[in-house]
């Protein structure tokens, strides 16, 4: 049994944001609140439908008021820390420090000159017909692979943040991020 299973039955029950919850990723999350309130003898979902149908309405609603209690605290803990990421963005973006501002453009360069490298060895090999170093990038394609993908990844961040230094420049605020808009429609509901 899942804690997804017991998801319609609260709903029903009247706890719909705690049974959402149980039907999603943080399903153990809600089931362990969902748990300790119904004084379920493990924080299983087998035992917590087991005392699920003798539930007083007002013990529902606590777990309810719980688990949005939880939500809200997540929420202003992510809040804080963008405020606080924005802050550091804001002083780097007038510290006027070189290093601070040629770093992320130097790093994309350089991954830049890193890929045409890479592309040039690859580009030779095929082209003399050097099958024992062509094998040993094949064999190494893992490793590579990983690596990219977090230079990648790093240069993603790089892009995004510098887009967000821009329009907090152009505009005089920081413009929101997905998680910012999420942290602020969570706390506007309470």
């Amino acid at each position: 049994m899942e804690w997804s299973d017991l998801a319609k039955q609260v709903i029903t029950l009247g706890a719909p944001l705690l049974g959402s919850a149980l039907g999603g990723p943080l399903g153990g999350a809600a089931g362990q609140i969902l748990s300790d309130v119904l004084g379920a003898p493990q924080p299983t979902p087998a035992a917590v439908q087991a005392v699920l149908p003798a539930a007083a309405p007002d013990r529902i609603a606590e777990a309810e008021a719980r688990w949005a209690e939880a939500i809200r605290a997540e929420a202003e803990t992510q809040r804080t820390a963008i405020s606080e990421t924005q802050a550091t963005i804001r002083a780097e973006i007038v510290a006027n420090d070189p290093f601070q501002r040629w770093w992320r453009p130097a790093y994309a360069w350089e991954l830049t000159l890193e890929c045409a490298a890479l592309w040039t060895v690859l580009v030779h090999e095929f082209w003399t017909g050097d099958i024992q170093t062509i094998n040993a990038l094949i064999g190494a394609t893992a490793l590579l692979a990983t690596y990219w993908a977090f230079r990648f990844g790093v240069l993603g961040v790089y892009v995004s943040g510098r887009t967000r230094e821009k329009v907090c420049a152009a505009t005089g605020q920081d413009s929101p991020g997905v998680i910012d808009r999420l942290v602020k429609a969570v706390v506007k509901k309470k």
